[in-house]
C-alpha cells in the first residue's frame, strides 16, 4: 500500500487491445451505405452559449490572456483574450468529461488533460484517461489510463514535463484496478501505480511542493454511486505525504489535530511561500478546515463553517494564494476567501455558483481562472470582476422537445441553469442571448410545451416540481401534482416518488391531457388543476432501494437517487388509449386502454435494474416500439437497444455496430423512412439504414459528446447533448432517398427538400463567434461523385424556373471576373446552396453606396428546378420554394414585388451601363490626347475637341454617379446620385415578403423620368458631339501607333 506495487503499463499494447476490441465490435457489423454517400450532412450548434459545469482550469504564469478549462462533457477549451471568447481544442481528437487539465510551467507548449470529473452527479459522464499535447492543443496523443474513468488532479514537474503525476480516481460505479496514484517519468509513454489502496479507493487531489517537488500530498476517497445511494467516505480514505518523489508514502490522516472517526473526500493545499504551511479541508462529522505549519506533523482547525464544508463530495477544493502566506480559498456553493490563515472568510462575487476549481497566477496573485457550474471564467483583480460564461456553448441537457410553431423553438432543462426555450433559426445573423429564455421547472426540467398554443410551457424539476409557464404574461404557475417538499428526505417517506428528470407529455390526441410520472402515472385535463391517478405503482417497488442516500459521514437527498419511478411515458401517437411506459428500474408497461388496465411487457433477455431511457413508438407501425436502456449506473456501459413488433409481446436486441462501452439514451425511428434509425450514445451519433440489425457511426462534424436524447422534427435531426448545448441537422431528406441504384451510380442528385423563402443573413459584421448558428439561407442542395472531378472537365448546376429557363448556372471553376459560389466536386457527397436569387444588377466598380444595393431578387413561392449536368450527362430534380406560413402575402403580391424588383435591377443595370460607357469613352479620348501629347503630335483643335467633349461626358456622368465618394460614409459630404436612389429602393421594396407600396412606385417612376433626361443628353453627345470627334480624328489622320520619346532620351 505504502509505495504501491509498480504496475507499468504499455501504452503502445494497451492502445492496440482497446482498438482491436472496438474494431472488431463495428467491423462486425454491415455498413448499409457507405458514409460517402451522406458525408456532406452537417450539424450546426444553435446553442445556447450559456456554460456548463466545468471541474478543470488552468493558466499559464505570467500571461494573462491565455486560459484553458475542461467542461464536464464538452472537451477542452481555451482563451487568448482573457475569456471574452472560448474555443475548443479538442474536438477532432476526444472530447466527453474531463477532470484535470495540467501545463508544464517548464515547457506551456506541453498540456496533459485528464478525463472524467470528480464532481460526480447521478448524470456524471466517465473519461477515457490522459492525453497529452506538445503543441498547445493543436495536436493530442491519446497517452493510456483509459479504464481510470476519472481523473480529478494532474501535476507537472516544474523542471521536467515529460515528470508527470495523476490521481485517479477511478469506476464509480463498481470496483477497479486503474486507481490511485500514478507517475510518468517519460511523458505519459508508460506509468507507475505509485499509491494505491484497493478496488474501491481512488486518488482525489494530489498537489507537489512548488518549493520542492519531491514533497507530494495526496488524498484518497472511498466513492461509490448506485442507481439509487451515494456513499462518501469510509476505509481508505485518508491523507498521503512522500517525500521522495512518490516513491514510498505516509499516511498522516491521523496526526495530531486531525479528526477522528470516518473520513471522506479531502482537498489539501501547500503554500507557495511557506512549505510547511499545508492546509486540508476534511469530510468528517467533525470535519472543517485544517492546518498546519509543520509540514503537516501537527495541525489545528481553523473553521468549522457550514458553508466551506456542505455537500462535500460535491465541492471540497482548498488553494494557497501565491503571494500572502495568510491568503487562502475554499470553493463551494460560493467562493470563499480567507486572509487570516483560514480563521474568517470572505465570500467573493462570482457570475456563477457551485465552484470546482481555482487556479492563481504565480507571478500574479490578481490573476484567478475559476471553473464552477457555469464554466470557466478569469479575473484579473483578485474577484471583483469576472468575465462572462454567456460564450460557451458547453450547456449540459437530459432531454429535448419542440413545439409546433414556425420556425419551431427547442426545449430542455439546462443542468446547473435553468430551463430553456431557443430559437431554432433566426430572421438575423446568429441565434443569440436574445433568443433564448427560461420556461419555468428548473434545472433537471422535462419541458412539454403545448401543442397548439407555444406560449403555454410545462416544466418540471427536482422534488416533483411543476410548473405552467404561459410565456404572454410571464407568468409561472406551481401546479405540482403533491406539493410535499421532499427536501432532504429518502424517498421511501413520500407519497409519490418523483425521480429528478421525472418525464411530462401531452397526449398527442387530446392537446387538454397531460401525463407527468411518478412511479404512478398522473394525468390531467385541466392545466394541472387537478390530477388523477390512472395506473398502479409500475415499478419494481424494491423498498430497499428507496433509502435515503448519502453516508456514511453525509446524507445527500437531492432527488437524483429517488428509484423506482417512471422515467418515460410515450403516448402512442397512433392509437389513443396506447401509453408505453419505462421505469428507471428496468420496467416496461403498456396500456391499451388510456389506463384502465396495465400490461408488464418487460423484454425477458433485459439486463436486471436497467434503467429505460427512451421508448420511441414507430410512426409507421402502431405495433411496433423501439427502447434504449442503460446500465452505466451498474456499472456495464454496453448499449442495449430493443425493438418490438406486437406491442411488446417480444423484443429483440438491436444494438450490432455499436461499440460495447457506447451506452445508449436514446433511438428514434425518422417518420421519412421506414427503418432508418438514429441512436444516441454516450460518444456519439449513429443511424441503422435496416432497422437496427446494424448500425454505422452518423458523428460528421459533431463534436465528441454524450447524446442525451434526440427529435426528428419536420425532416431535421435536433440534438441535446451533455456538454455541447443543442445542435441540429438540417436537412434528413438524402438518407430517405438513398437506394443500392444510389449507391451504384456514378454521380446522382439528390432532389431538394422544399424550401422556406425566408429573411436571415450574416447580420452587422458577420456572426457573432458567441452566437448558434442558423440554417444556409436558401435551397440546400446534394449531390453524389464517385470520384473527385479535376478542373478540365465539366461540371454546373443551373437553377430552372418552372418551364426550364434558366436562372443562374454555378460550375465548379473560379471566375474572377464573375465572383460567386464554385460548387464543389469532391469525391463523395457534395452540399451546395443557391440562395434562391436571380444575377444581380450590373456594378460601377468602386462605387460607393448608401443604402443602395445591386443584389438579384428572390424567385417567388413556385415549382422550381436544378439540373446537374457532369461531362455531359444531366439530370434534373423539382423542388419548391416555400411562403413563410406566418405571413398573409399572396401570390400576387409576391409577383408584383419580384417585377417592381426586377424592373429596379434593369434599370440599374441601365444606369450603371451608362455610367460605365461614359466612362471607356473618356478613358479612350484621354489616352489619344496623351499620347499625341506625348508623341508630339500636335493639333490644338483636336485636343479642344476631346477636352470639350470629355467635359460633357463627366456632366452627364455626375448627375448619374456620385464620383466624388471615395468612402463608406463619403456620401454624408457627397450627395448619392440617381444610380444610388434607384439602387436604394431595393431595401424598401424587399423589406418584408409583402405586394409594393404605391409610393415606391411612384418614387422609382420619378427617378426614372429624371434619368431619362440626361439618357437623352448623352444619346446626343454619342450620336452627334462623338460622331463629329471621330471624324475630326480620322481627318487629321492621327496615327494609329505613335511614338513617344523615353524620358531616358529626353534627358540626353
Amino acid at each position: 500500500m505504502q509505495g504501491g506495487g509498480i504496475m507499468r503499463i504499455g501504452n503502445r499494447l494497451f492502445q492496440f487491445i482497446i482498438y482491436f476490441l472496438v474494431g472488431f465490435t463495428i467491423l462486425a457489423a454491415k455498413e448499409r451505405f457507405s458514409e460517402d454517400l451522406f458525408k456532406a450532412l452537417k450539424y450546426r450548434n444553435i446553442g445556447p452559449f450559456r456554460g456548463g459545469r466545468s471541474a478543470a482550469a488552468t493558466g499559464v504564469p505570467g500571461n494573462k490572456f491565455l486560459a484553458y478549462f475542461g467542461s464536464t462533457g464538452g472537451g477542452v477549451w481555451s482563451t487568448k483574450n482573457g475569456g471574452q471568447t472560448w474555443n475548443n481544442i479538442s474536438d477532432d481528437f476526444f472530447g466527453g468529461s474531463i477532470g484535470a487539465v495540467a501545463i508544464s510551467e517548464w515547457d506551456p507548449n506541453v498540456i496533459y488533460v485528464g478525463g472524467g470529473e470528480v464532481t460526480v452527479r447521478g448524470n456524471v459522464s466517465h473519461g477515457n484517461g490522459v492525453w497529452k499535447s506538445t503543441d498547445t492543443g493543436k495536436t493530442w496523443k491519446h497517452m493510456g489510463l483509459k479504464d481510470s474513468r476519472r481523473i480529478p488532479r494532474i501535476r507537472v514537474h516544474p523542471k521536467n514535463p515529460d515528470l508527470v503525476y495523476v490521481a485517479a480516481l477511478g469506476h464509480l460505479f463498481g470496483p477497479n484496478e486503474e486507481r490511485g496514484v500514478f507517475r510518468s517519468n517519460d511523458g505519459g509513454v508508460t506509468w507507475e501505480k505509485i499509491l494505491y489502496i484497493n478496488d474501491e479507493v481512488g486518488a482525489c487531489d494530489l498537489i507537489l511542493d512548488p518549493n520542492n517537488p519531491r514533497i507530494i500530498y495526496a488524498s484518497t476517497w472511498r466513492i461509490k454511486r448506485t442507481p439509487y445511494n451515494l456513499e462518501s467516505g469510509g476505509e481508505g480514505s485518508g491523507l498521503w505525504k512522500s517525500t521522495d518523489g512518490g516513491d514510498t508514502w505516509k499516511e498522516i490522516t491521523r496526526n495530531k489535530g486531525l479528526p477522528e472517526g470516518l473520513v471522506g473526500i479531502i482537498g489539501v493545499t501547500v503554500s507557495p511561500l511557506n512549505s510547511d504551511r499545508i492546509w486540508a479541508l476534511i469530510e468528517n462529522r467533525k470535519g472543517g478546515l485544517f492546518r498546519s505549519d509543520d509540514g503537516g506533523e501537527t495541525w489545528v482547525k481553523t473553521s468549522s463553517d457550514n458553508n466551506l464544508r456542505q455537500r462535500a463530495w460535491y465541492y471540497t477544493r482548498v488553494y494557497a494564494d501565491t503571494e500572502n502566506e495568510d491568503l487562502v480559498y475554499v470553493l463551494n456553493v460560493s467562493f470563499w476567501r480567507s486572509k487570516d490563515g483560514g480563521k474568517t472568510f470572505n465570500r467573493i462575487r462570482t457570475p456563477h455558483g457551485d465552484h470546482h476549481d481555482l487556479w492563481i497566477d504565480p507571478m500574479d496573485a490578481k490573476h484567478l481562472i475559476i471553473a464552477d457550474d457555469g464554466g470557466g471564467q478569469v479575473s484579473f483583480d483578485a474577484g471583483e470582476t469576472w468575465s462572462t460564461y454567456h460564450n460557451q456553448p458547453t450547456a449540459q441537457f437530459y432531454r429535448v422537445d419542440v413545439d409546433n410553431q414556425f420556425p419551431y423553438r427547442v426545449y430542455a432543462g439546462q443542468q446547473d441553469n435553468s430551463t430553456v426555450s431557443i430559437a431554432s433559426r433566426t430572421m438575423g445573423g446568429g441565434i443569440s442571448e436574445r433568443d433564448y429564455y427560461s420556461v419555468g421547472g428548473g434545472e433537471s426540467a422535462h419541458v412539454a410545451p403545448h401543442p397548439e398554443n407555444p406560449n403555454i410551457v410545462y416544466a418540471g424539476s427536482y422534488s416533483g416540481f411543476l410548473t405552467r409557464y404561459d410565456h404572454s404574461t410571464g407568468q409561472r404557475r406551481n401546479i405540482t401534482v403533491y406539493p410535499d417538499n421532499p427536501m432532504g428526505h429518502g424517498v421511501k417517506d413520500m407519497k409519490f416518488r418523483f425521480q429528478w428528470n421525472f418525464p411530462i407529455e401531452f397526449d398527442p390526441h387530446d392537446s387538454k391531457t397531460l401525463y407527468v410520472g411518478s412511479q404512478h402515472l398522473h394525468k390531467s385535463n385541466d392545466e394541472g388543476e387537478s390530477w388523477e391517478l390512472i395506473s398502479p405503482d409500475l415499478s419494481t417497488n424494491t423498498v430497499a432501494m428507496q433509502d435515503e442516500s448519502g453516508g456514511p459521514i453525509t446524507k445527500d437527498d437531492t432527488g437524483v437517487e429517488y428509484y423506482c419511478t417512471i422515467f418515460v411515458i410515450t403516448p402512442s401517437p397512433q392509437e389513443k388509449g396506447v401509453i408505453w411506459i419505462g421505469t428507471d428500474d428496468g420496467r416496461v408497461h403498456i396500456t391499451r386502454d388510456g389506463g384502465e388496465s396495465w400490461k408488464d411487457i418487460t423484454p425477458k433477455n433485459m439486463p436486471k435494474w436497467g434503467m429505460v431511457n427512451s421508448i420511441d413508438q414507430s410512426p409507421h407501425d402502431p405495433a411496433t416500439a423501439y427502447m434504449a436502456v442503460t446500465r452505466y449506473k451498474s456499472d456495464d456501459f454496453k448499449p442495449y437497444l430493443y425493438k418490438t413488433t406486437n406491442y411488446g409481446k417480444s423484443w429483440r436486441m438491436i444494438s450490432n455496430g455499436i461499440p460495447n462501452d457506447a451506452f445508449t439514451r436514446v433511438v428514434r425511428e425518422d417518420p421519412g423512412r421506414k427503418g432508418l434509425l438514429y441512436a444516441g450514445t454516450e460518444t456519439g451519433m449513429y443511424l441503422s439504414f435496416d432497422d437496427g440489425k446494424n448500425w454505422q457511426s452518423f458523428q460528421q462534424n459533431l463534436p465528441i459528446v454524450p447524446i442525451t436524447d434526440l427529435v426528428v422534427k419536420e425532416n431535421d435531426l435536433v440534438v441535446a447533448t451533455q456538454g455541447r448545448s443543442f445542435w441540429i441537422l438540417d436537412d434528413l431528406t438524402p438518407l430517405h432517398q438513398l437506394s443500392d441504384k444510389i449507391a451504384d451510380a456514378e454521380s446522382h442528385l439528390y432532389n431538394p427538400r422544399d424550401t422556406y423563402r425566408l429573411p436571415g443573413g450574416r447580420g452587422w459584421g458577420g456572426p457573432s463567434p458567441t452566437s448558434g448558428a442558423n440554417p444556409p439561407n436558401g435551397v440546400l442542395t446534394f449531390y453524389y461523385l464517385d470520384e473527385e472531378i479535376d478542373k478540365d472537365s465539366e461540371f454546373k448546376l443551373e437553377f430552372m424556373e418552372a418551364n426550364g429557363d434558366v436562372i443562374k448556372t454555378f460550375t465548379h471553376k473560379k471566375d474572377k471576373k464573375n465572383p460567386g459560389p464554385v460548387a464543389e466536386v469532391n469525391k463523395g457527397m457534395n452540399r451546395f446552396v443557391w440562395n434562391t436569387r436571380y444575377p444581380d444588377a450590373k456594378k460601377v466598380p468602386g462605387a460607393v453606396m448608401w443604402g443602395g444595393s445591386h443584389i438579384g431578387p428572390k424567385a417567388v413561392p413556385g415549382e422550381y428546378k436544378v439540373r446537374m449536368t457532369v461531362n455531359g450527362k444531366s439530370q434534373t430534380s423539382t423542388f419548391n420554394i416555400l411562403k413563410d406560413p406566418r405571413i398573409n402575402t399572396t401570390q400576387s403580391d409576391f409577383r408584383d414585388q419580384f417585377d417592381l424588383l426586377m424592373d429596379i435591377r434593369n434599370r440599374t443595370t441601365e444606369i450603371n451601363e451608362k455610367v460605365l460607357t461614359i466612362r471607356s469613352i473618356k478613358s479612350q479620348i484621354n489616352t489619344l490626347t496623351n499620347l499625341m501629347k506625348d508623341s508630339g503630335f500636335k493639333n490644338d483643335q483636336l485636343t479642344q475637341a476631346g477636352d470639350s467633349l470629355v467635359k460633357s461626358l463627366s456632366s452627364i456622368e455626375e448627375e448619374l454617379i456620385q464620383v466624388k465618394s471615395k468612402s463608406g460614409q463619403d456620401p454624408l459630404n457627397y450627395p448619392i446620385k440617381l444610380d444610388n436612389k434607384i439602387a436604394a429602393l431595393v431595401g424598401v421594396i424587399s423589406s418584408v415578403d409583402a405586394k409594393p407600396t404605391a409610393q415606391s412606385y411612384d418614387v422609382l417612376d420619378d427617378l426614372v423620368t429624371q434619368a431619362k433626361v440626361h439618357y437623352k443628353k448623352l444619346d446626343k453627345v454619342l450620336t452627334v458631339d462623338l460622331f463629329k470627334f471621330n471624324n475630326m480624328v480620322s481627318d487629321a489622320a492621327v496615327p494609329a501607333v505613335m511614338i513617344v520619346p523615353s524620358k531616358m532620351i529626353k534627358e540626353r
